[in-house]
């Protein structure tokens, strides 16, 4: 018996002397976890491998108070403390008077069934809680310390070589390297094709001190809504990542799982908040990486006698998904049109969805050119945001981004009110001259109903939209109704349900 187990049977006696509770214990590669009653305890086991070193007790105590720091960014609730183990291996005390000889973690102790990879399997997580999440996370990257372009991390040569060690593998073991190696060559054109825009990304500090294992064994629900925990700690450059390489594990590990929609929920959560229109570039790329990281994992544990049944296909998923359906062309390009309060919103949320498909917002957008939050009140910053020029501001920016977006290879939905032809035109020359299969989705709603929404709209905190009963009686004097032309390339639509998602998706997506 080795005296890191000698030490965890020991305070296991220990806390259940003191608490009067049953110890239930869990062991990792690296850990011993230790459950009484509220409370969670972690020991680091003395441990040195290739990818980390917790051979002495000095280095165990760094990595708890690393796991403590990196942890309580976005789990405070849960991460509480780092504790010293005094006494001896046999008879071992949390906090005691005498010798400390190792360090142990305290945590406060969640469900079982809290954990979303639990939740998935149960059908328990919704839209809402992935964009909840996606807008945490988005803050999180936010607030997080930026790599230098001259420093350690995120260097371009960096990122190509972290994928070629994780497909060196996958080409030579005989269940995996027939789909490895058109991987391989995918891979080596897209690191060509975006060295620069990495370059890019360092010098702009999108490169940051991040989690690193954002998967979804590594959320939990709590009361408060969700959060990701367990960061990486004993290797600086897993964590220090482009925010997008970050994202790109959660957003991966929930398509492969078959649940692009929540996927798509999660991106929308964290696009809107961060505007990190940019990282759409090379999400991708990382998404097809994190699957080569799951698939070289899975193959060890078949290699050494684990069980394989229930992993899904993640070199087929990441195969599929370096060609989208519409590669070579345009990918699918709508537009809504509408007076506030119409739906417009309500079906662009269901839509992106439902078809893997990225939002942009005019709201949203409008702000973000005046520095603002999505929910931030523009009179309240004594703003005025809806002149002219403005506008046309706005409408620039949201062709910009959705030309980039279209171009990376995702669909888009414009959530605008589009009641100018000149606004609607714009975008239709966009679709026209890039391939794209274009739609107007044309949200209609009665009188009584859309001042119902209005009304509700202004007791919300959580729409970025300012529209109220007055902007409404402006639009209808002014709105540009569709022209025989344009109703050939629209669809109207009511109240938003399943029926009309789908045949939204049929009438928009048919031509691929």
């Amino acid at each position: 018996m080795s005296a890191q187990h000698t030490l965890a049977d020991g305070l296991a006696q220990y806390l259940a002397q003191h608490s009067g509770l049953p110890v239930a214990r869990a062991e990792t590669h690296i850990s011993w976890l230790l459950f009484c009653g509220q409370d969670a305890y972690k020991l680091k086991k003395p441990l040195k491998l290739a990818f980390l070193d917790f051979s002495t007790p000095a280095l165990r105590q760094h990595f708890c108070e690393e796991e403590l720091r990196l942890n309580q960014r976005l789990a405070p609730q849960i991460y509480l403390d780092v504790l010293a183990v005094t006494g001896s291996a046999a008879a071992p005390a949390l906090g005691g008077s005498g010798p400390v000889i190792d360090h142990a973690l305290h945590m406060r102790r969640f469900a079982d069934d809290a954990l979303w990879s639990t939740r998935l399997a149960q059908g328990q997580l919704t839209a809402d809680d992935l964009t909840l999440l996606g807008e945490r996370l988005a803050a999180f990257h936010s607030a997080a310390p930026r790599a230098t372009a001259d420093g350690d991390h995120g260097q371009p040569a960096d990122i190509a070589a972290a994928t070629a060690k994780v497909l060196a593998p996958l080409l030579t073991w005989p269940h995996s390297a027939a789909q490895a190696q058109p991987l391989q060559a995918w891979l080596r054109a897209e690191e060509a094709r975006l060295m620069p825009w990495w370059q890019r990304r360092l010098a702009d500090g999108c490169v940051r001190e991040g989690h690193g294992d954002l998967h979804l064994g590594n959320v939990v629900q709590l009361p408060g809504g969700p959060t990701a925990f367990d960061c990486i700690e004993f290797d600086p450059a897993l964590r220090w990542i482009d925010t997008m390489n970050d994202l790109a594990f959660l957003t991966m590990d929930l398509q492969v799982r078959g649940r692009r929609d929540l996927a798509f929920a999660l991106l929308d959560g964290y696009l809107t908040l961060s505007g990190d229109w940019d990282g759409l570039t090379g999400l991708r790329y990382f998404e097809v990486y994190r699957a080569l990281v799951r698939a070289m994992v899975a193959g060890l544990r078949q290699g050494q006698g684990g069980a394989a049944a229930d992993e899904p296909d993640y070199l087929g998923w990441a195969l599929r998904h370096t060609t989208p359906p519409w590669a070579g062309r345009g990918a699918p390009l709508l537009i809504t049109h509408g007076l506030s309060g119409s739906g417009k919103s309500t079906w662009a949320r269901a839509l992106l969805q439902a078809a893997g498909a990225v939002r942009l917002r005019s709201d949203v957008e409008r702000k973000r050119l005046f520095g603002l939050g999505p929910l931030d009140d523009s009179r309240a910053h004594g703003l005025d945001i809806y002149t002219a020029e403005a506008t046309q501001r706005t409408f620039a920016r949201l062709e910009d981004t959705a030309r980039m977006l279209l171009r990376a290879g995702y669909p888009v939905i414009v959530d605008a009110a589009f009641l100018r032809r000149d606004q609607r035109e714009r975008f239709s020359t966009l679709a026209r001259t890039l391939g794209s299969p274009w739609l107007i989705l044309h949200c209609q709603a009665g009188p009584e109903e859309l001042a119902r929404r209005l009304a509700r709209r202004a007791t919300s905190v959580q729409d970025p939209s300012e529209a109220t009963a007055a902007v409404l009686k402006q639009q209808q004097g002014h709105a540009q109704g569709l022209g025989a032309d344009e109703v050939r390339t629209a669809i109207t639509v009511g109240e938003c349900d399943a029926t009309g998602v789908a045949q939204v998706l049929q009438r928009w997506l048919s031509p691929l």
